[in-house]
């Protein structure tokens, strides 16, 4: 007969598949209340890990006094049931607890505050459940060591994954957050039932199964004094039943009110956001969820919470007042090329930009539009002319990735590239505003080809935050094309080139090229080339573009004031060789250190934000070098109190009575090695976040799809975990207080291990961009995705049996490191999502995470170099035969 499977493996299996289910569920919520932006992603992970921990630590404490941990967890896990759904609701109306002005993005102090403050109580109850379930699993197991807690973290991990793949492939494209948060309900209700009674006395001659788990916690309420009849009753068959019925009553009684919640709280989160506009429809997306807003006869069609572009109605009375900042910029961009037979365009068609570039001689035009299901959305409320342009002969739409686009290569030379994006608000957004995608573009020009890049702006640039960003995208440019030139205030329109004859600004030239073609367009004549090139107002913008940059505090202290009358466009391009080089570092956009990005944050804080308006300025004064300090502090730390500890512990010994000498006395610094291991602990979970949301934001500038993978890249990297926790506790033969120099000396390897790693994948990761397959592209992070959670699950089994042989408490030393690891873990995606990736570049955290674990092992040498780690034996006194 078939050993049934232990309740307590059941139970951790889908503790870990919740956990997932609402990381992601929340993760994706919150991403949507913050625009996309992904500096809150950092935050995010940031507030999960750092209460978790703490739960992981307050667990720790109570389970070592508690006597019934199953019951503990049985309640743990009913309270949890219904703090997920209560948890999305209050994301979805933050906004009525901040003082933010209607379609303002929220600020990095407020996405702290409520990040911190909404995921709390889920977060501290997971915690707790790691620790109950470790403490249930050792006991099962009748060990004195830490191994239950590194299974328990191995089958967590394997749960998240198993949740994460399930996530990503089924239950995004099912349903919706409440109904997904119903279906963890539905595993912690299985849990809390199945773990009933798991600590009773006799609960061990019971069948282990969770079934039987069931089974037994039923009999116990229903059957009453007929309890004979009980392994009758309710058999595991009949207790499966139960469950399978469960389910199913779940899905299908549940399915329809929570799709009427759902869209009650996308309401009233559209209500909060634009309160003069009357949400339509709402629709999912593998690329981010999809709202069509109405106010009057305009419909504007968001995603992930951005405004992508705003359109008529179909029936709307003056049709082409919403589509004349699209008109002004194709009709400005198409005269730059006297022959623009081909040309590819990025965005814009459905906002009227598609329809005024056929006014002119295009013979064969390509249009990207990443999405489907949006332009699907914009075809039942869009005007029926926006999309008739799309069935001329030679116009072709593709859905596809923009930059995958371009990086293939596969298409014909183009005479003209107009890229009409919003700014680069987000990390994916910010991709083609890059060095890398600008080169890649100036790849499939023809030969005086032209390419148009345009930008939000103000006149003469004024501000720190839009001068910066828009300096970028021109010095950016100019790093890649031989010729750029800038038109326009409020709209700023870039040309670039490499011949030096093609793009101008002489309004003459442009306006005959207009008439020529004999083009009629509602709202535009060729009048209007002489107000958008109005030469003082070019003059200014362009040298203030060219000087600025250049001075090595200019991200901090702006643009230099321009002349009075600064010198014509042709004497500011030939002055250019002389002038000062570019500071690259903050002037310089790039998929790997994404600075635009940065600033067009700084810019909207700037803006919708009166009261802290220079809440981002402080992170551009960040200097690598202070990770020096940093560094030295727990390694000098480690070696003073060693040395104080030894110094004590002979003075003790040698005031002591002889008789007491017989008692071992450790020769190494049992505070100075433990100190060690918490910060091994410590810095581990720093180093593999600090990997994790570095790759998230690579694989996000060079992929584009984390909004629709996250699920997948979180559950590779949990799969690393477990199987880094497999290896590591498979080492594990021994790990009694006599082998805690063994121990501290594995541990200190796997923190150089890492160190390597990590330096390894920084120097190399940024040859990732020459890749021009997608699929090599997503198996190369799903590698080092897999490789990082791996090196941080070796590392847990080792912290936790060092801690374990120090302490002799495997309850508090399993709580301990769980939480240091976490709060590693959460300073780490503060770290690389707000700070080092955006500014200092994605490498940087690689290099971080290095020398963070390189400083851990140091400091585990220095502590086991004050002695041999093993227990002295006992001295002997005369009168000892």
């Amino acid at each position: 007969m078939s050993r049934p499977f232990p309740r307590h493996v059941c139970a951790t299996l889908m503790l870990g598949m919740v956990s997932q289910l609402a990381q992601v569920v929340l993760l994706r919520e919150l991403l949507m209340v913050f625009q996309g932006n992904e500096l809150s992603i950092g935050i995010i992970l940031s507030a999960w890990l750092a209460w978790t921990g703490v739960g992981g630590w307050l667990g720790g404490r109570l389970t070592q006094r508690a006597t019934r941990p199953g019951l503990l967890l049985a309640l743990n896990a009913g309270c949890l049931i219904p703090i997920l759904p209560a948890t999305i609701i209050v994301i979805r109306n933050l906004r009525v607890f901040f003082d933010v002005l209607p379609g303002a993005s929220l600020g990095l102090g407020e996405m702290f505050l409520s990040c911190f403050l909404v995921m709390a109580p889920a977060c501290l109850l997971l915690g707790g459940q790691f620790v109950l379930l470790a403490r249930i699993w050792r006991e099962r197991d009748r060990a004195l060591d830490a191994s239950g807690a590194s299974k328990t973290y191995m089958v967590e991990a394997a749960g998240n994954t198993l949740a994460g793949v399930l996530f990503t492939f089924v239950l995004v494209r099912l349903l919706n957050a409440f109904q997904i948060t119903a279906l963890a309900a539905m595993l912690m209700a299985t849990v809390a039932l199945g773990l009933y009674g798991v600590d009773r006395p006799g609960a061990g001659r019971r069948p282990s199964g969770l079934s039987s788990g069931l089974s037994g916690g039923l009999a116990g309420r229903l059957a009453g004094p007929n309890a004979a009849l009980a392994p009758v009753l309710f058999a595991p068959v009949l207790a499966t039943l139960i469950i399978t019925l469960m389910v199913i009553g779940l899905l299908t009684g549940l399915y329809f009110a929570l799709d009427h919640v759902d869209r009650w709280t996308a309401t009233a989160q559209w209500r909060h956001f634009a309160p003069d506009h009357e949400l339509v429809e709402t629709r999912p997306s593998r690329h981010g969820a999809i709202a069509v807003l109405r106010r009057d006869d305009q419909y504007s069609f968001f995603q992930s919470g951005h405004l992508v572009f705003s359109t008529a109605g179909q029936d709307t009375a003056v049709p082409g007042l919403e589509e004349q900042e699209a008109v002004a910029v194709a009709h400005l961009a198409l005269v730059q090329h006297p022959d623009p037979g081909r040309v590819l365009l990025i965005g814009g068609g459905m906002r009227g930009m598609l329809a005024e570039i056929l006014r002119h001689p295009v013979r064969e035009l390509d249009y990207i539009e990443l999405d489907n299901v949006l332009t699907e959305t914009a075809r039942q409320y869009a005007p029926a002319r926006t999309f008739a342009a799309l069935e001329r002969p030679g116009i072709r739409m593709i859905h596809t990735d923009s930059r995958l686009f371009v990086k293939s290569g596969a298409a014909l030379p183009y005479d003209m590239i107009i890229v009409d994006a919003p700014d680069p608000a987000t990390a994916v957004l910010n991709r083609t505003y890059t060095q890398e995608f600008f080169q890649q573009a100036q790849d499939l020009l023809a030969p005086g080809g032209v390419l148009a890049v345009g930008v939000t702006s103000t006149p003469d640039l004024r501000g720190l935050a839009v001068s910066n960003r828009n300096t970028a995208i021109h010095h950016t440019l100019a790093d890649v094309f031989g010729h750029v030139l800038a038109v326009g205030e409020r709209h700023l329109l870039f040309f670039a080139t490499d011949d030096p004859d093609r793009i101008s600004a002489n309004p003459e030239l442009l306006r005959s090229r207009f008439d020529q073609r004999e083009i009629t367009a509602q709202g535009f004549s060729g009048l209007h080339y002489h107000v958008l090139l109005h030469e003082p107002t070019l003059r200014r913008i362009n040298w203030i573009l060219r000087h600025h940059g250049r001075a090595p505090q200019a991200h901090l202290d702006g643009p230099p004031a321009p002349p009075l009358t600064p010198e014509p466009l042709e004497a500011q391009i030939q002055a250019v060789a002389t002038l000062p080089p570019v500071a690259e570092r903050f002037f310089i956009n790039s998929d790997f250190r994404p600075i635009a990005y940065f600033y067009t944050l700084m810019y909207w804080n700037e803006l919708t934000r009166s009261g802290s308006r220079d809440a981002l300025k402080p992170i551009l004064h960040i200097r690598p070098w202070w990770i020096a300090p940093a560094l030295l502090v727990p390694v000098l730390t480690v070696l003073a109190l060693s040395r104080w500890r030894a110094r004590k512990s002979s003075q003790m010994h040698s005031q002591a009575p002889r008789a007491r000498s017989r008692k071992p006395s450790p020769k190494h610094s049992p505070a100075g090695l433990a100190w060690a291991v918490n910060l091994a602990a410590l810095t581990t979970g720093m180093s593999t976040m600090l990997m994790q949301v570095a790759l998230l934001f690579a694989f996000q500038g060079l992929y584009g799809f984390v909004y629709e993978t996250v699920g997948l890249i979180v559950a590779v990297f949990m799969s690393g975990l477990a199987v880094g926790t497999f290896l590591g506790q498979r080492f594990l033969h021994d790990t009694s207080a006599s082998r805690t120099k063994p121990l501290a000396l594995g541990l200190a390897l796997v923190q150089v291990g890492i160190a390597a790693l990590a330096w390894a994948v920084g120097l190399l990761l940024p040859q990732a961009a020459a890749i021009t397959s997608s699929l090599t592209v997503l198996i190369l992070f799903v590698a080092l995705t897999f490789i990082a959670g791996l090196a941080g699950g070796v590392d847990f089994p080792l912290a936790a049996a060092c801690s374990t042989a120090l302490t002799g408490k495997p309850e508090q030393a399993a709580g301990r490191i769980y939480g240091l690891e976490l709060a590693g873990a959460c300073l780490g995606a503060a770290l690389a999502g707000v700070a080092i990736a955006p500014v200092q570049g994605i490498p940087a955290c690689f290099l971080l995470a290095g020398a963070l674990n390189a400083a851990a092992g140091l400091t585990l040498l220095a502590a086991l170099a004050d002695g041999s780690g093993h227990a002295r034996e006992p001295s002997v006194t005369a009168d000892q035969p």
